[in-house]
C-alpha cells in the first residue's frame, strides 16, 4: 500500500463505478492502518460519500470498526451526522445493527442528533429496540432528548414494534410511563 500511494500516478482518492474510494472500502472493511494512511494525505477527502450517499464513517459505523469510526472522528472535515440517501446516520446504522461501542462513541457527541430519523421517521432507538438489541436501547435511552413515544410513518410506535419482535428484555429495560401501551397503528393493531 505504502509503495503504491507513494506514486504520483496513482490517485488514492479515485472513484468507481459507485462512487466509492479507497477509503470508503477500507473503512468498510475494518482494515484500520489503510484508512490511518489515508487519512495522513491531503489528497484524500474523508467524507466523500458514494452514490447512496454512504460516508466512510458511515459504513464503519453499520460495521462496527470501533478504531476506524475514532479516526474518522478525529476529523474536523467528517460530519459524524451525516445521513445517506435514506436518511440514515451512522448513528441510526450502527444502532439498528446493535454496534454498542460505536453508539456510545456517536451519541456521546453534541453535534450527533440521537434521534434523527430515517426516510420512514424510524429513529435509532427504535431500529435498536425492534431488532431487541438492549445494550443498544440502554444507551440511547440514557439520553433526554431521544423519545420512546415518537411514531413512525405507518403510525407504529416503539413499544408496538418491540411487541411484534418479542422482545420482552427490551419492554423490562424501561418504564414506558410516557408511551401509551394501547395505541393503534395504521392499520388498528395495538401492542397487545
Amino acid at each position: 500500500m505504502k509503495l503504491l500511494l507513494a506514486r504520483e500516478d496513482v490517485n488514492p482518492d479515485r472513484l468507481d463505478n459507485y462512487s466509492r474510494t479507497l477509503l470508503w472500502l477500507a473503512a468498510k472493511n475494518g482494515h484500520e492502518g489503510v484508512v490511518k494512511l489515508l487519512l495522513e494525505r491531503e489528497d484524500v477527502y474523508p467524507d466523500q460519500p458514494d452514490k447512496y450517499g454512504q460516508t466512510p464513517l458511515l459504513e464503519a459505523a453499520e460495521w462496527g470498526h470501533e478504531g476506524v469510526v475514532k479516526l474518522l472522528l478525529e476529523r474536523k472535515d467528517v460530519n459524524p451526522d451525516r445521513p445517506d440517501n435514506y436518511s440514515r446516520t451512522p448513528l441510526w446504522l450502527a444502532a439498528k445493527n446493535g454496534r454498542e461501542g460505536v453508539v456510545k462513541l456517536l451519541s456521546e457527541r453534541e453535534d450527533v442528533n440521537p434521534d434523527r430519523p430515517d426516510k420512514y421517521s424510524q429513529t435509532p432507538l427504535l431500529e435498536a429496540a425492534k431488532r431487541g438489541r438492549e445494550g443498544v436501547v440502554k444507551l440511547l435511552l440514557e439520553r433526554e432528548d431521544v423519545s420512546p413515544n415518537r411514531p413512525d410513518n405507518y403510525d407504529q410506535e416503539l413499544l408496538s414494534w418491540v411487541a411484534e419482535g418479542g422482545h420482552v428484555r427490551v419492554v423490562k429495560l424501561h418504564e414506558w410511563e410516557d408511551v401509551n401501551p394501547d395505541q393503534p397503528d395504521n392499520d388498528g393493531q395495538t401492542p397487545l
